[in-house]
């Protein structure tokens, strides 16, 4: 642990109060293990109406997986590209950060398409027309052109294919932020919250063709993403966060205060100025332009997190936690194959009726096959890889190179 004065240091300047060079930072497990378990808790709740999604966090909370997954997505890009910027300066760096983003628009675009073979599938087979509507790819089916020219420019997303877009715009930032980071995280901060307060006051959002403008609005949600970017910075620099047990005890009162907000019927507290506001938030916290309790929710469980999980090999002492940690490792993939199978699942919810049984049974099908997709991708890369290393080893007998 370091002292809260050195946590400090950081937050205004943006390097450690020793100027110690970078140390070399390890892969950290409770990344891989919570990005697996956001993926998962996307899938079901990419499935509106199932039984085990009112189970998921967003019902006990402000904020639910897509903010955790937007910070955490900070976090590793700072460690993945930030570390890169340093040893190799940012032209290195940008041309890594535009292959990834290649990547995930390629993505994007692929998983968009099979999204719309499906809908379509499932209108042919079915003769309901609303499954058209309910993902809101009316505009592919009414102008094909013109809808694949607006996807191509991320000008229309149909519902629940909205996530990638959004980290595709703030990556392409990453660059910016992660420099105002170096300067002063802090700065940095205020920056951002001040463009997001803009954003909000000025009505700012990206086009979305036949709705207001992003689900998620990248002026709002740079905020998560440049939180992480700070929290990934510290972890650059080989930082832990203070032993500070009042902060511990803050974060735990907000979090019973959420949940007692989400899971009471009114006002649970009888304060009548406070009516309008608990009706609110139990019907959901603003997701598209990021409510202030959004935020403070999600730095509420990031705290704790970093405080009190393990960030070594003990996190992984579980099955479970090893084969979210290798989901979480192939998130792109992993996400990418949920999106489609919640969009399957949601129709065959619906031509049951929504049915216990078949909502069970897609629930667990779905999470057995995100799984599988994870352990045999880390698989495969482990294979290649031994495999690649045995391809550099000189040949007996002949000379090395």
């Amino acid at each position: 642990m370091v002292p809260a004065s050195s946590l400090g240091h950081f937050l205004i300047y943006g390097h450690a109060a020793s100027n110690a060079a970078y140390p070399a930072v390890q892969r950290d497990a409770r990344i891989d293990v919570l990005r697996g378990l956001a993926l998962l808790v996307i899938f079901i709740n990419h499935m509106p109406g199932n039984v085990v999604s009112a189970y998921m966090p967003h019902n006990y909370g402000f904020s639910d997986a897509a903010d955790a997954f937007v910070m955490i997505a900070g976090v590793s890009a700072t460690l993945a590209y930030g570390g890169l910027i340093e040893r190799r300066g940012l032209s290195v760096g940008a041309l890594k950060i535009a292959a990834r983003l290649w990547t995930l628009y390629i993505a994007h675009i692929a998983v968009f398409i099979i999204v719309c073979g499906v809908v379509a599938a499932a209108v042919t087979r079915t003769q309901n027309p609303l499954y058209v509507e309910a993902i809101n790819i009316q505009p592919f089916f009414s102008d094909t052109f013109a809808a694949l020219v607006e996807a191509l420019t991320l000008s229309y997303q149909p519902y629940y294919l909205d996530i990638l877009p959004l980290y595709i715009v703030l990556l392409a930032l990453f660059p910016a932020i992660y420099y105002g980071v170096r300067v002063s995280p802090l700065a940095t901060l205020v920056a951002s919250l001040a463009i997001w307060q803009s954003a909000l006051f000025l009505g700012l959002n990206l086009p979305n063709a036949g709705s207001a403008g992003w689900f998620f609005n990248p002026f709002a949600w740079q905020v998560i993403f440049t939180l992480g970017v700070i929290i990934g910075r510290a972890a650059q620099l080989g930082l832990s966060a203070p032993r500070l047990r009042r902060l511990d005890m803050l974060a735990v009162a907000f979090l019973v205060f959420a949940w007692s907000a989400k899971v009471s019927m009114g006002n649970p507290f009888g304060i009548a100025a406070l009516n309008d506001w608990f009706d609110s938030v139990q019907l959901g916290s603003d997701k598209t332009n990021l409510a202030w309790t959004r935020i403070l929710h999600v730095v509420a469980l990031a705290w704790l997190a970093i405080r009190w999980l393990p960030a070594g090999r003990g996190l992984l002492s579980s099955k479970v936690a090893r084969i979210l940690a290798e989901m979480g490792r192939h998130s792109l993939d992993v996400f990418c194959v949920g999106i489609v199978l919640s969009i399957i699942g949601q129709i065959i919810l619906a031509e049951t009726a929504f049915a216990i049984g078949p909502q069970l049974l897609v629930c667990v099908a779905g999470i057995t096959i995100l799984a599988g997709l994870g352990i045999f991708l880390s698989w495969y890369q482990s294979v290649t890889r031994q495999g690649a290393k045995a391809d550099t080893l000189p040949v007996h007998g002949a000379p090395s190179p």
